[in-house]
Protein backbone atom coordinates (compact mmCIF):
# COMPACT_ATOMS: atom_id res chain seq x y z
CA UNK A 1 0.00 0.00 0.00
CA UNK A 2 1.21 3.33 -1.29
CA UNK A 3 0.03 6.29 0.71
CA UNK A 4 0.50 10.40 -0.97
CA UNK A 5 -0.72 13.50 1.14
CA UNK A 6 -2.03 15.91 -1.24
CA UNK A 7 -2.45 19.81 0.13
CA UNK A 8 -2.59 23.22 -1.35
CA UNK A 9 -3.12 26.82 -0.14
CA UNK A 10 -2.14 28.78 -2.70
CA UNK A 11 -3.91 29.37 -6.47
CA UNK A 12 -2.38 27.36 -9.04
CA UNK A 13 -0.49 28.63 -11.93
CA UNK A 14 -3.60 28.87 -13.89
CA UNK A 15 -5.38 30.65 -11.17
CA UNK A 16 -7.67 27.75 -9.86
CA UNK A 17 -8.50 27.40 -6.41
CA UNK A 18 -6.47 25.07 -4.22
CA UNK A 19 -8.76 22.25 -4.15
CA UNK A 20 -8.88 22.04 -7.72
CA UNK A 21 -5.00 22.28 -7.79
CA UNK A 22 -5.49 18.64 -5.29
CA UNK A 23 -7.93 17.22 -8.01
CA UNK A 24 -5.65 17.83 -10.76
CA UNK A 25 -2.86 16.21 -8.81
CA UNK A 26 -5.29 13.31 -8.44
CA UNK A 27 -5.69 12.66 -11.88
CA UNK A 28 -1.93 12.98 -13.03
CA UNK A 29 -1.22 10.09 -10.10
CA UNK A 30 -3.57 7.76 -11.54
CA UNK A 31 -1.19 8.10 -14.94
CA UNK A 32 1.78 7.17 -13.18
CA UNK A 33 3.29 4.27 -14.45
CA UNK A 34 3.71 1.44 -11.83
CA UNK A 35 0.89 2.94 -10.07
CA UNK A 36 -2.83 1.96 -9.43
CA UNK A 37 -4.74 4.33 -7.82
CA UNK A 38 -7.04 2.37 -5.36
CA UNK A 39 -9.08 5.24 -3.37
CA UNK A 40 -9.06 9.05 -2.63
CA UNK A 41 -10.15 10.56 0.95
CA UNK A 42 -12.70 13.25 0.97
CA UNK A 43 -10.99 17.02 1.08
CA UNK A 44 -10.48 18.68 4.13
CA UNK A 45 -9.83 22.62 4.85
CA UNK A 46 -7.05 22.94 7.61
CA UNK A 47 -5.29 26.17 9.45
CA UNK A 48 -1.51 26.04 8.49
CA UNK A 49 0.71 23.84 10.37
CA UNK A 50 3.02 25.21 11.91
CA UNK A 51 0.49 28.48 12.69
CA UNK A 52 1.33 30.99 9.71
CA UNK A 53 -0.51 33.99 10.48
CA UNK A 54 -2.20 35.75 7.46
CA UNK A 55 -1.21 32.79 5.07
CA UNK A 56 -4.43 30.93 3.80
CA UNK A 57 -6.35 27.62 4.83
CA UNK A 58 -4.90 24.22 3.22
CA UNK A 59 -6.74 21.87 1.19
CA UNK A 60 -5.94 18.65 2.17
CA UNK A 61 -6.69 14.91 1.07
CA UNK A 62 -4.56 11.59 0.61
CA UNK A 63 -4.35 8.70 -1.94
CA UNK A 64 -3.74 5.40 -0.92
CA UNK A 65 -2.42 3.30 -4.15
CA UNK A 66 -0.75 0.07 -5.14
CA UNK A 67 1.97 -0.29 -7.11
CA UNK A 68 5.67 -1.60 -7.36
CA UNK A 69 7.94 1.65 -7.71
CA UNK A 70 10.89 2.36 -5.79
CA UNK A 71 11.11 5.15 -2.95
CA UNK A 72 12.96 7.48 -5.49
CA UNK A 73 11.03 7.26 -8.78
CA UNK A 74 7.86 7.85 -7.02
CA UNK A 75 9.22 11.03 -5.09
CA UNK A 76 10.67 12.31 -8.76
CA UNK A 77 7.35 11.43 -10.12
CA UNK A 78 5.12 13.23 -7.49
CA UNK A 79 7.74 16.21 -7.69
CA UNK A 80 7.65 16.45 -11.51
CA UNK A 81 3.50 17.07 -10.62
CA UNK A 82 4.51 19.55 -8.24
CA UNK A 83 6.73 21.52 -10.47
CA UNK A 84 4.09 21.33 -13.39
CA UNK A 85 1.61 22.86 -10.45
CA UNK A 86 4.22 25.68 -9.91
CA UNK A 87 5.48 24.53 -6.89
CA UNK A 88 7.83 26.93 -5.15
CA UNK A 89 10.12 26.27 -2.11
CA UNK A 90 11.24 29.58 -0.83
CA UNK A 91 11.15 28.70 2.61
CA UNK A 92 10.38 25.63 5.15
CA UNK A 93 6.49 25.49 5.16
CA UNK A 94 6.07 28.12 2.63
CA UNK A 95 2.48 28.66 1.18
CA UNK A 96 2.27 26.57 -1.99
CA UNK A 97 0.28 25.92 -5.04
CA UNK A 98 0.30 21.35 -4.42
CA UNK A 99 2.12 19.54 -1.89
CA UNK A 100 2.19 15.90 -2.50
CA UNK A 101 4.38 13.55 0.28
CA UNK A 102 4.73 10.00 0.49
CA UNK A 103 3.56 8.79 3.54
CA UNK A 104 4.29 5.34 3.53
CA UNK A 105 5.02 2.56 1.17
CA UNK A 106 4.15 -0.65 2.39
CA UNK A 107 5.92 -1.46 6.04
CA UNK A 108 9.23 -0.06 4.34
CA UNK A 109 10.93 2.16 7.16
CA UNK A 110 14.49 4.16 5.83
CA UNK A 111 16.00 7.18 7.03
CA UNK A 112 17.80 7.47 4.07
CA UNK A 113 18.09 8.65 1.55
CA UNK A 114 14.83 10.53 0.57
CA UNK A 115 12.26 10.05 0.75
CA UNK A 116 12.34 9.05 4.34
CA UNK A 117 9.53 6.54 5.32
CA UNK A 118 7.33 6.70 6.59
CA UNK A 119 6.88 10.72 6.69
CA UNK A 120 8.79 11.67 9.58
CA UNK A 121 6.12 13.95 10.99
CA UNK A 122 2.96 11.58 9.52
CA UNK A 123 2.15 10.41 13.23
CA UNK A 124 1.77 14.54 14.65
CA UNK A 125 -0.28 15.61 11.58
CA UNK A 126 -4.34 15.37 11.75
CA UNK A 127 -4.67 16.78 8.85
CA UNK A 128 -2.75 13.34 7.04
CA UNK A 129 -4.21 11.24 9.66
CA UNK A 130 -7.77 12.05 9.23
CA UNK A 131 -8.22 11.80 5.69
CA UNK A 132 -5.85 8.55 6.14
CA UNK A 133 -8.25 6.79 8.54
CA UNK A 134 -10.61 7.19 5.66
CA UNK A 135 -8.79 5.34 2.61
CA UNK A 136 -7.10 2.79 4.63
CA UNK A 137 -8.96 2.49 7.56
CA UNK A 138 -6.87 0.08 10.79
CA UNK A 139 -3.56 0.77 9.00
CA UNK A 140 -0.49 0.94 11.30
CA UNK A 141 2.69 2.98 11.29
CA UNK A 142 5.45 0.76 10.07
CA UNK A 143 8.22 2.57 12.55
CA UNK A 144 6.18 3.36 15.38
CA UNK A 145 3.39 0.36 15.67
CA UNK A 146 0.59 2.03 16.01
CA UNK A 147 -2.79 1.90 14.20
CA UNK A 148 -4.06 5.29 12.33
CA UNK A 149 -7.24 5.50 15.07
CA UNK A 150 -4.40 5.15 17.55
CA UNK A 151 -2.77 7.89 16.54
CA UNK A 152 -5.78 10.23 15.93
CA UNK A 153 -6.96 9.56 19.13
CA UNK A 154 -3.43 10.83 20.74
CA UNK A 155 -3.21 14.19 19.05
CA UNK A 156 -5.26 17.22 19.92
CA UNK A 157 -8.76 18.21 17.96
CA UNK A 158 -7.28 20.76 15.22
CA UNK A 159 -8.94 23.16 12.77
CA UNK A 160 -10.12 21.01 10.49
CA UNK A 161 -13.29 21.08 8.74
CA UNK A 162 -14.30 18.48 5.99
CA UNK A 163 -15.36 19.98 2.39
Amino acid sequence: MILIALGANLPGIDGSAPRASCEAAVRAIATIPGLRLQAVSRWWQTAPEPPSPGAPWYVNGLVRCEGAMTPEALLAALQAIENAAGRQRPFPNAPRTLDLDIIAMGGLVRDAPDPILPHPRTHLRRFVLQPLAEVAPGWVHPALGQSVEALLASLPEAAMLPL
